[in-house]
């Protein structure tokens, strides 16, 4: 017997069985290619907050996720015996003008509000972090203590050894149909969903990174002119990424990661010379409204969507997978704000 039925192994859908699984339910998991073999199995792994000011239901569900994260990994690394890399390590980003300083300053007391005591973003000086901390014309930083890290294929490969620890299945192949089934099928998806409803629901953007060998230690990831510098428990750091719309070869790595590089050992010279172990490619899920696509399939009654996320799918996860279960299990969409519904992302 199955209850749920899940479709896509990437870091939505395994974050849909397992919440279903812990319910109780019988969950099967099915993917053509493997676990994680997607924008999931990528490199980077930066979980970090929107900024602080003009709050809405986006900014506020990604916060409730970010604040989930380091017990919800701690039991799924339990249940798998594996390990997700998840660490909550904060991260610096520099001021780089008197503007920036002063709207700093601002969003530091919207913290404070917005998020409830349960971590800062603050505004310090470039000198309290040593060799570590990115260069600032202004010669301050934003230290925020709630971004976090993982490591992408650690946290698949744990949520995926954690529902087969709750029982549930995972088959690489075709999928068979039965009880609630769950489409988590990535940017492929989406350009299905806009192929089947006329309308652009949403597309892939593919991003190039790279891991080096550099054990940074216990210190936060960086993050500078749209790049971010993640230092793994490994003794490696992901540094990344592009966002190219238009691209040939979904897994092809190019001069464009060169040029990612280039900057990064430009603007991060504690990295210069670090050895490049391994460089990647794949193509994450945008829907048109930059959020998480959630809710029932409109036109198929028994089935459901979880999809988009683009650079927040891994922080938005947990948080995810529970309202979900609510729908999926309960009948109950309470939790998914509307501008995440299927139909809010279909004009």
């Amino acid at each position: 017997m199955v209850d749920v039925t899940v479709i896509g192994a990437g870091i939505f859908g395994l974050s849909v069985g397992y919440a279903c699984a812990r319910r109780g339910a019988k969950v099967r998991l099915f993917d053509d290619t493997g676990i994680g073999a997607g924008s999931s199995g990528g490199l980077v792994g930066a979980l970090a907050p929107h900024i602080p000011e003009r709050w809405d239901e986006k900014k506020e569900f990604q916060y409730q996720s970010l604040v989930m994260a380091k017990e919800h990994w701690r039991e799924v690394d339990r249940l798998s015996g594996l390990e997700s890399g998840y660490g909550q390590i904060g991260r610096l980003s520099p001021i780089v003008s008197a503007r920036v300083l002063e709207l700093s300053y601002e969003r530091q007391e919207e913290a404070r509000k917005l998020w409830r005591g349960v971590a800062e973003w603050r505004v310090v000086e470039r000198s309290a972090y040593g060799a570590w901390a990115p260069d600032s014309p202004t010669g301050y930083l934003v230290h925020d203590t709630l971004s976090a890290r993982m490591q992408p294929r650690g946290a698949a490969g744990s949520l995926a050894g954690a529902l087969q620890a709750l029982g549930g299945e995972i088959v690489v192949g075709e999928p068979e149909f039965k009880g609630a089934v769950v489409w988590a099928t990535g940017y492929r998806g989406l350009l299905a969903l806009s192929d089947e409803f006329g309308v652009e629901v949403g597309n892939g953007v593919k991003g190039q990174s790279a891991l080096l060998r550099y054990d940074a230690g216990d210190v936060p990831q960086l993050f500078n002119d749209g790049i971010y510098v993640v230092p793994h428990q490994d003794g490696t750091v992901a540094v990344g990424s592009t966002s190219e719309r238009y691209f040939d070869e979904p897994q092809a790595v190019d001069g464009l990661l060169d040029d990612v590089l280039a900057r990064v050992f430009g603007a991060f010279p504690v990295l210069q010379g670090a050895e490049v172990l391994e460089r990647w490619a794949g193509v994450r899920p945008r829907g048109r409204k930059l959020a998480p696509i959630l809710g029932a399939y409109p036109g198929r009654d028994g089935h459901f969507i979880a999809n988009g996320g683009f650079k927040i799918g891994f922080g938005m996860a947990p948080k995810v997978g529970e309202v979900m279960a609510d729908l999926i299990l309960d009948g109950n969409a309470g939790g998914i704000p509307e501008g995440f519904t299927v139909v809010a992302n279909l004009p």
